[in-house]
């Protein structure tokens, strides 16, 4: 049972759960000068990309958190005036989670600092590498969130 892509598959696991714990580390040090943290980064990321806010359990869909983590973090968000809850014309008990004034600033704050980054890193990598690694990475994400 030692197939060649049977391995391939989970030295590429392996590898996705040390890139993720890299990547968490960056995004600390790379936000700690906001007052942020790689967590409190996802979650405004996720929110910014939205166009009409996200429901908790959409952000830890977007995240691939447990809606309760994700629960915890926005109410401190809350709390610290980055984030607020609204009324959700969909749903009537799942509020959305909008960027304050604040959380807005912050984002385009942590955009300065993110876009030199995420250039700096690719830099080396060619464009097509990456198409193909974002396409396999959604692939297996479709696969695996059912």
């Amino acid at each position: 049972m030692h197939s060649p892509k049977r391995m391939l598959f989970l030295d590429l696991v392996l590898s996705v759960f040390r890139l993720n714990g890299l990547l968490v580390a960056q995004g600390d040090a790379m936000t700690e000068g906001l007052g942020l943290t790689s967590a409190r980064w996802k979650v405004i990321g996720a929110i910014a990309l939205s166009s009409t806010g996200l429901t908790v359990p959409g952000i830890a869909r977007v995240l691939g958190q447990s809606r309760q983590a994700v629960q915890r973090i926005t109410d401190v968000m809350v709390e610290d005036g980055l984030l607020s809850y609204t009324r959700n014309p969909k749903h009537k008990r799942s509020v959305l989670v909008t960027l304050t004034e604040q959380g807005k600033h912050i984002y385009n704050d942590l955009r300065e600092v993110q876009d030199p980054w995420a250039i700096d890193s690719t830099e080396d990598i060619p464009v097509e590498e990456l198409d193909t690694a974002l396409r396999l990475v959604r692939r297996l994400i479709k696969k695996f969130d059912r």
